[in-house]
């Protein structure tokens, strides 16, 4: 009930209404991990990568590697693409035990239960997410945080991250969220049903996300290595005299700028993926050679994609951060020579033109140059034979870390231009 008090003023009486408190503070969630979620190809590219399993009544532990640690954390469910609900009998995280990366060992020293508005048992239904409540845990920088999640009965992991190059393992059947390990019945290079993990970090002034592809989501990294490029900035990051940011990694493998091959195109996830992450701040966008090879397989590509069309798309992803008042810087494109695709003449020209409009058009707030970061100077238009995973696409750990190396930390003090 809301009580008024009556007073007099010259031309009337007047009611002043009683003003309701302002709301406690509330502690500010900033993302420190969030693969970017997908869901299962109807009929998966040849070369894509597309895990989807079912898991029955049984625990699934994965393994988050945090860019910044904090003192609370908070964990995001997803069932976006899922056909069924998502019952989940328990949630805990916990820091991982040291020793070999193939072990789903926790340190039972950190363990923490997870509630969803106070409930231990929570189901997310189809299309939906949730967010648990917060806990207090003390995480450090680049830690490992294993989430553990007690599969009520069966769930197919149609909501997931394909290409984790990260372990995750499958317990034998019942809640084992609590065990410090357990022997798995299998183990797989896949997230499922997590959309991130937020903290607190009152030293912390913002999040980086880099929106790419395969060579964002570290396609050809050795597994459990977290050797990806957006690793590599993490640890710079926190090792220099910059004000601590954390970074997100939202590539996703075979992606596209205009369209979904695998995973929605950057276009239609750049919302849920780039503008809704806690504490946003800045985006890294390394997206089109997708866009610009896919087409060109075939001698008459059905799907033909003219570079205007591409750089129009980037436009959008500028106008939309902006508005919302992030920073927004564009990278270079690898080299793509040796690939010998059937139209790798015209791949190379668009390539060419596309990498040109990043560097001198003006119209993104920064650049990073990823195509001279790993380019052989002996022909510009291939990688450098020590960077080439061997495929002519996609860097090896070389070429990763020279990405991440190359990148100007200072990019991340500016704030954006309009």
């Amino acid at each position: 009930m809301i009580l008024g008090l009556t007073i007099a003023l010259a031309g009337g009486s007047h009611t002043l209404l009683a003003q309701p408190r302002p709301p406690a503070t509330s502690p500010r969630w900033l993302a420190t991990w969030a693969p970017s979620l997908q869901p299962s190809a109807p009929r998966p590219p040849a070369d894509s990568v597309d895990r989807v399993f079912t898991v029955v009544g049984r625990t699934l532990r994965q393994v988050a590697r945090v860019s910044i640690g904090g003192t609370r954390v908070r964990l995001r469910l997803s069932n976006e693409y899922g056909d069924r609900p998502l019952r989940i009998l328990s949630a805990r995280v916990a820091l991982r035990r040291g020793g070999a990366a193939a072990e789903p060992a926790i340190d039972p020293a950190t363990d923490h239960v997870l509630t969803f508005d106070g409930r231990h048992t929570v189901v997310v239904r189809p299309g939906s997410a949730l967010v648990s409540d917060g806990v207090d845990f003390v995480i450090p920088d680049r830690a490992d945080v294993m989430i553990s999640l007690a599969i009520a009965d069966s769930a197919r992991t149609s909501t997931r991250h394909s290409l984790s190059v990260q372990r995750s393992w499958v317990s034998p059947p019942g809640d084992h969220t609590a065990d410090a390990t357990f022997t798995p019945d299998t183990s797989v290079v896949a997230w499922a049903f997590v959309a991130g993990l937020d903290v607190v970090n009152p030293r912390a002034t913002g999040v980086i996300v880099t929106l790419g592809n395969s060579i964002t989501d570290g396609f050809a990294a050795p597994v459990d290595s977290n050797a990806r490029w957006p690793d590599v900035l993490a640890a710079r990051l926190l090792a220099s005299r910059e004000s601590p940011k954390a970074v997100v990694n939202a590539g996703i493998s075979g992606n596209r700028v205009l369209s979904n091959v695998t995973g929605p195109s950057a276009l239609l996830r750049f919302d849920r993926d780039v503008l809704m992450q806690p504490g946003v701040t800045h985006v890294v966008v390394l997206e089109g050679i997708n866009d610009i090879s896919r087409g060109s397989r075939a001698a008459n590509p059905l799907d033909e994609m003219p570079i205007e069309e591409l750089i129009a798309g980037h436009r959008q992803l500028i106008a939309r951060a902006h508005e919302r008042g992030l920073t927004i810087i564009g990278a270079t494109l690898t080299p793509i020579g040796g690939m010998n695709r059937p139209a790798q003449v015209e791949m190379q020209a668009k390539h060419a033109a596309f990498n040109r409009w990043v560097r001198t058009s003006g119209e993104y707030d920064g650049v990073i140059d990823f195509e001279k970061a790993t380019w052989d100077p002996a022909d510009t238009t291939r990688f450098l034979p020590a960077y080439d995973s061997g495929d002519h696409l996609h860097p090896g750990g070389a070429g990763y870390a020279a990405m991440g190396k190359a990148i100007a930390l200072e990019l991340f003090r500016m704030r954006k231009r309009r």
